[in-house]
């Protein structure tokens, strides 16, 4: 059994909270502004809709990444391997939470390690970009990758929820160089991605300047990491200093579309508050490659692997009916398809 250390006890707040307390932004995804254009004479068959994709040497069948959550404590371990079993089953991509706590407490590394239970899946380790600053380097990034079996490395920013939390690492100057170094000596896929907050144009052609093979943008509209931090304070000003960044952030479906325009020749990976199948559709279409969601499977998880297998399957099948829907047969066909923007 993993022991609970001071960065564990963290994750296990962070675990209770997002199970337990609304921790939703202050702002929507900006999904809700855009439609589909129906077409009532398909001329495909639902039954041949073809969800499937290859991304870095894998092949997944659906576009669908279970979004990096949690590890380093026994339920993390247990929420952990049930996600695997379920990405598994339903051939979508998985990623695991910071590996910070394994790195500086190695007792904990079982609690990420699952490709025992998920030998096919596209993997992805994570550490946090910011953590380039405080002593790390690409050794510390390859023996994350290796801890896992990992096929590629997350690097996730996180500025604004390190500034309102009292343990906060926030020294970001000279970060990007850092990045750069990493991407050029580690032999696997390095993305990159936000926590919830967005990334800009600007950031993102800075990234694919770096090196980065692919840029996930967390836009805003799920979970706001500055509420997590707010149930976590231990003050009343503590408290109100994350509580006023509720509306703070870029809404995914505007991120998707800047970080399009700042990195045009790199996946992008769209998270930050999809829900359904249909969700993940408006992103491909906006022009994202992959839809990742964290908040609905973890409550899923949470239940059993039965019911976090029942979700993924739902998510699926509502791709296929929206790509049924607008007389896309593959995932090309769907980046394709027109989407309205309405007000």
């Amino acid at each position: 059994m993993a022991k609970v250390t001071p960065t564990g006890t963290r994750k296990d707040d962070h675990i209770r909270i997002n199970l337990d307390e609304d921790v939703r932004s202050g702002l929507t995804t900006g999904l809700e502004r855009y439609r589909f254009v129906h077409q009532a004479l398909p001329e495909i068959n639902l039954e041949d809709v073809d969800t499937r994709l290859e991304l870095f040497g894998r092949l997944l069948r659906a576009p669908v990444l279970i979004s990096s959550m949690t590890g380093g404590t026994p339920r993390a371990e247990r929420l952990n391997r049930i996600l695997a079993q379920a990405a598994q089953e339903m051939g979508v991509a998985m990623g695991l939470g910071s590996q910070r706590a394994a790195l500086e407490h190695p007792e904990t590394e079982q609690t990420f390690q699952v490709r025992d239970l998920a030998p096919d899946i596209l993997l992805f380790a994570n550490l946090g970009a910011i953590q380039l600053n405080y002593g790390y380097d690409v050794s510390h990034c390859q023996r994350a990758v290796e801890m896992v079996e990992a096929d590629a490395l997350i690097l996730h920013l996180n500025p604004l929820q390190e500034a309102v939390q009292p343990e906060g690492d926030t020294r970001f100057a000279g970060l990007l160089k850092k990045i750069e170094a990493v991407c050029a000596a580690l032999p696997v896929p390095v993305v990159v991605k936000e926590v919830g907050w967005g990334i800009s144009e600007q950031v993102a052609r800075q990234l694919a300047e770096a090196g980065v093979a692919a840029i996930d943008v967390a836009g805003a509209g799920g979970t706001s990491w500055t509420q997590v931090e707010m149930y976590r304070a231990q003050t009343e000003s503590q408290a109100r200093l994350a509580a006023a960044f509720l509306e703070w952030g870029i809404p995914t479906a505007e991120a998707i579309l800047q970080a399009r325009r700042g990195a045009p020749d790199l996946p992008v990976f769209a998270s930050g508050g999809l829900r359904t199948g249909l969700d993940i559709a408006k992103c491909l279409a906006l022009g994202a490659v992959l839809g990742g969601m964290a908040g609905p499977l973890l409550k899923a998880a949470d239940r059993s692997l039965e019911a976090a297998i029942e979700r993924l399957s739902e998510i699926r099948r509502e791709l296929q009916v929206t790509m049924f829907a607008v007389g896309a047969a593959d995932l090309d066909a769907l980046r394709r398809a027109p989407l309205v923007r309405v007000e």
